[in-house]
C-alpha cells in the first residue's frame, strides 16, 4: 500500500469528533477482510460500525460475522437478496437501513465506507482532525487508488470533489442537506448541496485509500461510463462542461470509448427529458462550472502575443 510521504499536521482539540460508519455491501468475500483489517488496526476507533449485507450470495456474511463476534463496535444487518447489484439508489437503500440502526446517538460524523477498501491505521484519526481544525468542515475523504493491471491510478476531477468510497458528514451538515439522495450521482449531489449550503468539502490528497474492486468493474465498466452521464445530467451538469469532461475520460481505459459513452448517457437523458435536481441546485452546479470554464479560458487569452490580430501584410 502507498505510504503517506507527508509530514502530518497535528491538532490538539480536548476531545477527537466521535464517528460511526455504514458499509452496504454486496458480494465482496474476495475484499471484505482488507477493510475489515484496517477498520481493527485505526488508532482511533468508531463508536459504531454497521455493515449492512445487502442479499450477498457468497461468503461475506460469514466473514463478517467472525468479525463482529470479537468486536462489539461492529454489528452486521442482513438484507433480503434483490437478485441483482444496484448502483445508486440500491447502495443509498442499504446505507439508510444500517443508519437507522445507529444506537450510539452522540456521534460527530457520519462515515460512508465502501467493503472493497484497505487504508493506514491513521486514516480516521487524520481526518477526524482535520474536522476539529475545521468548523466549516462540511464533508470530507481521503484520495481513492484503483490498480489498472499495471499501477495505482487515480482520478484528477476539474472541480475538487469527495470521492463516494469513503465519505466522513459533518453531522450538521448531513442533516442540512437532508442526507444523501437515493439516486445515481448521490456522491456529487452531496458535494454541490453542501457547497451550495456554504460547507467546505475536501479530499486530501496524502491519505491514500486502496479501491481493490477497479472502478466501474461491480456494474461492469461500459455501462459504469453510461450511468456516469446519465448522473451528471441528472446532477444539472452543463453541456460545455460535459463534453470538457468526457474529452478528458477518453485518455482512461477503455480508450476513447469510455468518454462517448458517458456524452452518451448524458445526451440521452436529455432527449428523454428524465428528472433532474431541484431547478435552485442545477443552477448552482452550472454557475460553479462556467466559471471554472472561464477560469480555464482567461490565462490562455492573456498568453496571446499582442501583435496576433494586426495586419501584417
Amino acid at each position: 500500500m502507498p505510504s503517506t510521504q507527508r509530514a502530518k499536521t497535528r491538532f490538539t482539540p480536548t476531545v477527537l469528533p466521535k464517528y460511526v460508519v455504514i458499509t452496504p455491501v454486496r458480494n465482496e468475500a474476495a475484499y471484505i477482510e482488507k477493510t475489515l483489517t484496517s477498520m481493527v488496526a485505526q488508532t482511533v476507533k468508531p463508536a459504531q460500525w454497521i455493515i449492512v449485507n445487502d442479499g450477498s450470495t457468497d461468503r461475506t456474511e460469514q466473514i463478517v460475522s467472525g468479525y463482529a463476534a470479537q468486536y462489539p463496535w461492529i454489528r452486521l444487518i442482513n438484507r433480503e437478496d434483490r437478485g441483482f447489484r444496484q448502483r445508486g439508489p440500491g447502495v443509498v437503500d442499504a446505507f439508510y437501513e444500517g443508519f437507522g440502526q445507529i444506537t450510539h446517538t452522540r456521534y460527530d460524523i457520519v462515515v460512508k465506507l465502501d467493503g472493497d477498501l484497505s487504508f493506514e491505521p491513521n486514516y480516521f484519526e487524520e481526518l477526524l482532525n482535520q474536522f476539529a481544525a475545521n468548523p466549516k468542515l462540511g464533508i470530507a475523504s481521503g484520495q481513492p487508488y484503483a490498480f489498472d493491471g499495471q499501477e495505482w491510478v487515480t482520478e484528477k476531477p476539474l472541480i475538487p470533489c469527495t470521492h463516494g468510497p469513503t465519505k466522513l458528514y459533518r453531522r450538521e451538515c448531513f442533516e442540512a442537506m437532508g442526507g444523501i439522495p437515493r439516486s445515481l450521482g448521490w456522491d456529487g449531489i452531496d458535494d454541490w448541496k453542501a457547497r451550495m449550503l456554504g460547507w467546505q468539502i475536501m479530499s486530501f490528497e496524502y491519505l491514500k485509500v486502496l479501491h481493490h474492486r477497479a472502478w466501474g468493474a461491480a456494474t461492469g465498466t461500459f455501462k459504469d461510463r453510461v450511468e456516469q452521464g446519465q448522473g451528471a445530467y441528472f446532477m444539472g451538469y452543463h453541456l460545455l462542461y460535459m463534453l470538457l469532461r468526457c474529452i478528458r475520460r477518453m485518455v482512461d481505459r477503455p480508450y476513447v470509448v469510455g468518454g462517448l459513452l458517458m456524452i452518451w448517457g448524458y445526451v440521452a437523458s436529455w432527449l428523454a427529458r428524465r428528472e433532474q435536481v431541484e431547478p435552485e441546485l442545477a443552477r448552482f452546479v452550472r454557475r460553479t462550472q462556467l466559471r471554472l470554464l472561464a477560469s480555464l479560458v482567461r490565462p490562455s487569452l492573456s498568453a496571446r502575443p499582442s501583435g496576433l490580430d494586426e495586419d501584417s501584410s
